[in-house]
């Protein structure tokens, strides 16, 4: 019941996940405020994020179960008391700088027909700030002309937010030189390629993640994500001096907060102040 109001497939795989390690630790147990505690105690070697989100888990099984009368009101209220873990500061993610994103563009060989899909890929990602999950199901109906430029239309993102993203010129013609070459029309925008070139249908978003992670060793960056390459458009859309506020609406925020703690606007690093302490 749990998994069933769960919309992502990334979360209903963390989510699967932490029930399925909530009960093989009960072992029969029945479940209880000191049972929940335990369990939280037992993910310290988890980043706090990671612990939080399978804390959500529980939380959302102990609604799910109120709700469909298996446990009372007070009852329910009582299990969901268990606290997340406080974390202090912010990440400060990974991103590319310009000249290292225009390396990673440039490794995909675009003289063939992987390469041309790979550049998509990467241009997507950089261009547009998108989630993996997003862009491996991207259809070509969403890529739409709205006030005389290219958009993807009414994507719907985290939390089930829905935005429009413009797309620049140089990332619609990569788009246009992969539909070109593979014969696409509709449907699925980005797809599997078999060895002897067959198009397939789809597109996993672990393919995806393949494709950043293979591209980003190539230029000698280790341990690289795709979630780090739209923190990277993020990045350089603020450098270049993007507002704020436009900024979240590419990310498909819900707050200004969020966006600022995703920059780590605050703190300047690549010129810092502790550069010129004249020892």
């Amino acid at each position: 019941m749990v998994l069933d109001t769960v919309a992502s497939p990334n979360s209903r795989r963390n989510y699967g996940k932490a029930l399925d390690d909530l009960f093989a630790l009960a072992a029969g147990r029945p479940l209880t405020p000191a049972l929940f505690m335990e369990y939280r105690a037992s993910m310290g070697a988890l980043s706090p994020s990671t612990t939080n989100v399978r804390l959500s888990a529980v939380r959302k099984l102990v609604a799910e179960a109120r709700r469909n009368g298996l446990v009372g009101v007070e009852e329910a209220a009582r299990l969901a008391e268990v606290p997340n873990i406080r974390q202090k500061g912010t990440r400060l993610g990974n991103w590319l700088t310009r000249e290292q994103a225009k390396e990673l563009l440039a490794v995909p060989d675009r003289s063939t027909l992987k390469g041309k899909r790979d550049y998509v890929i990467l241009a997507l990602l950089v261009g547009c700030a998108l989630r993996r999950q997003e862009l491996a199901s991207l259809y070509v109906e969403t890529i739409q002309l709205r006030e005389g430029r290219w958009v993807l239309v009414d994507l719907e993102g985290k939390g089930r937010r829905v935005r429009t993203v413009a797309v620049p010129v140089w990332v619609k013609q990569g788009i246009n030189s992969w539909m070109s070459a593979a014969g696409i029309e509709d449907g699925r925008l980005l797809r599997s390629i078999a060895k002897g070139g067959k198009i397939g249908d789809t597109l996993s978003d672990w393919a995806v993640w393949s494709v950043v992670e293979r591209s980003a060793k190539e230029i000698g960056i280790e341990r690289f994500g795709a979630h780090d390459l739209r923190r990277t458009c993020a990045k350089l859309c603020r450098k270049a001096g993007g507002d704020l506020e436009q900024i979240k609406f590419l990310l498909g925020h819900s707050s200004i907060q969020t966006t600022e703690r995703y920059l780590g606007s605050e703190q300047e690093i690549a010129v810092a102040v502790n550069d010129n302490l004249g020892l």
